[in-house]
């Protein structure tokens, strides 16, 4: 696939994009969800160089194919790695996978209802890197935690000052301001935020793609997929288990999921290969129908 391959499966693909970004302050936690615990590594090296197994098996799974998942955000240490040998996005372009990297360096503590993205001083090096290996697009997470509109207006702008700078290395940023799913004013932060987005979507004369939580009024967000200058918007499970997310997302239409916790919580460690490509084939599967088949909500 090349840069136009991948934007054609990005605007039009039927599937979903995978998450598999966890990085270190959610890795122990992604371990011991996959059976593996604390007292299995002793270092970050031993904890990273686990949660890469877990990775591998999932993208050398016949289960995992571009028929269904058309996108997977790595991790930067995902994305220097290989998988068999060969380069982990080579890997993913091969089974007609898209690419992303996970970019955010992590949260700010937060001020006005929200937490922005700590400074990125290495971002443009990270890009250069990244698009050297084929990687198509990035994602970028900050988190809205209470409808404040300094706040929600502050983290969109952010986002979209990010996804400029993307978009300067011919890649497609994956902007994430996310709402977190226990607020309290979520279905005010839907409006807000939407807004927000709308206002700095007029100001682009290049698409970018969203990754926003499932809102809380199914449809919120049909202007935004509607939108010229969105090539896609995606949604993340945000704590929901599977079922409900899968249920959740079917209630909106043009939005397919980008789930992490929801695509791996039934896959141990100790479970054989067939074991193993079965529960991941289930929940592709689950995830697929939500992403693909639409219900009124």
């Amino acid at each position: 696939m090349n840069t136009a391959d991948m934007t054609a499966k990005m605007a039009a693909g039927n599937g979903f994009i995978a998450a598999l970004d966890q990085s270190g302050g959610s890795t122990p936690k992604a371990l011991a969800g996959y059976g593996i615990g604390a007292d299995a590594f002793s270092n970050d090296e031993e904890m990273f160089g686990l949660i890469h197994d877990m990775r591998s098996r999932i993208i050398r799974s016949a289960a995992f194919t571009g028929d269904k998942v058309i996108g997977a955000i790595l991790f930067e240490r995902t994305m220097d790695g290989s998988v068999d040998g060969v380069p982990t996005p080579s890997a993913l372009i091969a089974k007609g996978v898209v690419p992303f990297i996970k970019i955010d360096k992590g949260l700010e503590e937060e001020a006005n209802g929200v937490q922005m993205m700590k400074p990125m001083p290495e971002l443009d090096a990270l890009l250069v890197k990244a698009k050297g290996l084929g990687v198509y697009g990035t994602k970028e997470r900050s988190v809205i935690n209470s409808a404040n509109a300094e706040g929600i207006a502050a983290i969109v702008a952010q986002q979209f000052e990010i996804g400029r700078q993307v978009l300067s290395h011919g890649m497609m940023p994956m902007l994430e301001p996310e709402i977190n799913i226990k607020s309290e004013t979520r279905a005010e932060c839907d409006k807000i935020m939407l807004a927000e987005i709308l206002k700095n979507l007029d100001t682009m004369d290049t698409q970018v793609m969203l990754k926003l939580s499932l809102p809380v009024v199914p449809g919120t967000f049909d202007a935004l997929v509607d939108h010229p200058k969105v090539l896609r918007v995606v949604a993340l499970s945000g704590g929901y288990k599977r079922p409900e997310a899968c249920v959740e997302l079917s209630k909106n239409k043009g939005i397919i999921a980008s789930f992490s916790r929801a695509l791996l919580e039934d896959l141990r460690f100790q479970m054989s290969d067939a074991e193993f490509d079965a529960a991941l084939g289930a929940a592709i599967d689950d995830i697929f129908k939500g992403s693909t088949q639409k219900v009124a909500a």
